[in-house]
């Protein structure tokens, strides 16, 4: 990420990059992929150790950042977590901790925030309707009861970690949404078979869920705006992912081509895979800055935060694929093999270009921010 970092955020990143290579590297996440891809509780309480859950949480409920800039902050882990494949909610629990910052009840935030940070318990985003529609009203109907309670029907899609979460932020029609704890009755987990074999997604079904109104996060049908944090932390913090394993990637490809020969040369003397390199090199570098500028826009929380964040996932979006390709050209038939890296790096690029509003999703979001 091109930022100027402080030294505590410098601190920061090499604190969490040999957090990384110690407890979760590559050779790890690829052993996970064979089961749940789920690194398990000690992990997940490391790294709330660190502070990755806590971010953007009050300080009087266990949180806070480094610099103060809690997205910024975010994202710079992020960035290191997207260079080893990590597995694991922190973009969803960062962005339902987000939600429940600016909607959330003292009851909701005392409990549920102060664990999170923690480490104690895990969340996550119930966002897309069927289909991957990121239109997030879609797909769950909500409804008020006589009894002062309210009633959820419908379906949600590619819900990460769905069936080892703690709660489901779930964003119901109005907008409004609904804090549901897992093993509510009413509530089904369907595992959905996936591209990415690091993470796991999941079909979770509403049928006909009853809840009491202490679930309610925030007014019925006034979640406009906690949506729309949620989402830009979501989204810039998977642009910050795709960040770090692109650069991953092209680093991995870079060495490869200055260490293969052919006809008595390094491949990275040739001049069209010199061009090559010269064009990813240039993807890269515009992805970073694209990265951080969203980061401060949406950790300022300006009026700009909207469509800097948009830009920035359409932008990434398509060239993380770009990046990726090239890389397969530069490594070769070796490239397409199991054993090698670069197809999971493939894999993770090509879904969190789809997470959170494809490009072309993000690119009529910005023209509808303009009212064209």
């Amino acid at each position: 990420m091109d930022l100027d970092l402080t030294s505590d955020q410098e601190l920061l990143q090499q604190t969490t990059a040999r957090f990384i290579q110690s407890v979760c590297p590559l050779e790890t996440v690829r052993a996970l992929s064979d089961g749940d891809a789920d690194a398990g509780p000690d992990y997940r309480r490391q790294a709330a150790e660190l502070g990755w859950f806590a971010m953007l949480v009050p300080e009087d409920l266990g949180g806070g950042s480094v610099s103060g800039d809690g997205v910024l902050d975010a994202a710079i882990v992020a960035e290191e977590r997207g260079r080893v494949l990590q597995p694991g909610l922190f973009v969803a629990t960062n962005a339902v901790a987000s939600g429940l910052v600016l909607d959330g009840t003292d009851e909701q935030r005392a409990k549920v925030l102060a664990a999170l940070a923690a480490g104690e318990a895990t969340a996550t985003w119930a966002a897309a309707g069927p289909g991957g529609d990121w239109d997030v009203e879609t797909g769950v109907g909500a409804e008020a009861t006589a009894g002062g309670g309210y009633l959820l029907h419908g379906t949600k899609s590619f819900v990460q970690d769905a069936q080892t979460a703690d709660w489901l932020l779930v964003t119901a029609s109005g907008p409004s949404q609904f804090l549901v704890a897992a093993g509510t009755p009413g509530v089904s987990v369907r595992r959905l078979d996936g591209l990415d074999l690091t993470r796991r997604f999941s079909e979770v079904r509403f049928d006909h869920v009853e809840l009491p109104a202490s679930a309610m996060v925030g007014a019925f049908g006034g979640a406009h705006a906690a949506i729309e944090r949620q989402l830009q932390v979501a989204a810039v913090l998977t642009v910050a992912e795709s960040v770090g394993a692109m650069s991953h990637d092209f680093e991995i490809a870079l060495d490869y081509a200055k260490a293969r020969t052919a006809f008595g040369r390094p491949i990275g003397s040739f001049q069209a895979v010199k061009h090559l390199l010269a064009d990813t090199s240039l993807l890269l570098e515009t992805s970073k800055a694209l990265s951080a500028a969203a980061a401060r826009a949406v950790g300022s929380g300006g009026p700009e935060a909207a469509e800097v964040t948009s830009m920035a996932k359409a932008f990434v979006g398509d060239s993380a694929l770009d990046l990726a390709q090239n890389c397969f050209q530069v490594f070769g038939g070796i490239g397409y093999t199991w054993e090698h890296d670069q197809h999971l790096y493939l894999r993770r690029l090509t879904v969190d270009a789809a997470l959170y509003g494809e490009p072309a999703w993000h690119r009529e979001r910005i023209c509808r921010l303009h009212e064209l």
